[in-house]
């Protein structure tokens, strides 16, 4: 799934990104309430994690109020500190989908998430992605190419993920660096080529037609035609 995760407090923040990415999450970040309710308005994603409590004029509740009043359904978990019930019903009031209080076990957290993320899917929100006979189900995680199932790990599957939202188009080995692997610097290896190298083995089995083309000195292309 494709999650934007606003939250003030950088140990909390890098605590649920890291987590997120590692189960084979795609994840974005924003530190304050402006930036996140542009971002959030701006790109679609499956599920967004929102503090309740952010600096500046714009809070959590603030930005889930302008997001439902503009038709944006995305389901929202709220993060708080505040753990009373009036705060946790003015929360759910507000638009938000479920209600979490920090401190909170990061497996809670995940397992609220992908509830949400199911919800939001079983609803009508974005479920497959398709690029040729190269299917990928978001909710239940399968990829199959025609009647072939392909097993992929979590890392595989996001990097998939990832080439399939931008078919046709040419990726960077920075913009994956980034997206799969929360590099925001060049770490001198050759991870990207590796990963792509095994995922092809997979995706392209026998006879069928390749999917992913290399882009000379530029970086990646998954399409479905030459």
């Amino acid at each position: 799934m494709k999650i934007l995760v606003v939250e003030d407090n950088e140990r909390v923040a890098r605590f649920v990104t890291r987590g997120l990415r590692e189960a084979g999450h795609t994840v974005d970040h924003a530190a304050n309430g402006r930036d996140g309710l542009f971002i959030a308005a701006s790109e679609h994603y499956d599920v967004i994690v929102m503090d309740r409590m952010l600096p500046g004029d714009i809070d959590g509740l603030a930005i889930i109020e302008a997001l439902r009043k503009s038709g944006n359904r995305t389901p929202i978990l709220i993060l708080s500190a505040l753990d009373n019930v009036d705060e946790r019903i003015r929360g759910l009031r507000s638009g938000g989908d479920d209600y979490l209080t920090k401190p909170f076990a990061f497996g809670e957290l995940l397992a609220r998430v992908d509830a949400l993320g199911r919800r939001g899917l079983e609803r009508g929100a974005e479920r497959t992605l398709q690029v040729g006979d190269l299917r990928m189900d978001l909710l239940s995680r399968r990829v199959t190419r025609g009647s072939r199932a392909i097993s992929l790990q979590p890392r595989e599957f996001k990097l998939l993920e990832y080439l399939m939202r931008h078919a046709n188009q040419v990726v960077t080995r920075t913009m994956l660096l980034e997206a799969v692997w929360d590099y925001n610097f060049d770490p001198q290896t050759n991870v990207v080529d590796v990963h792509i190298s095994k995922l092809r083995q997979k995706i392209e089995h026998d006879t069928e037609r390749p999917l992913v083309r290399t882009v000379r000195n530029a970086g990646y292309m998954l399409c479905e035609h030459e």
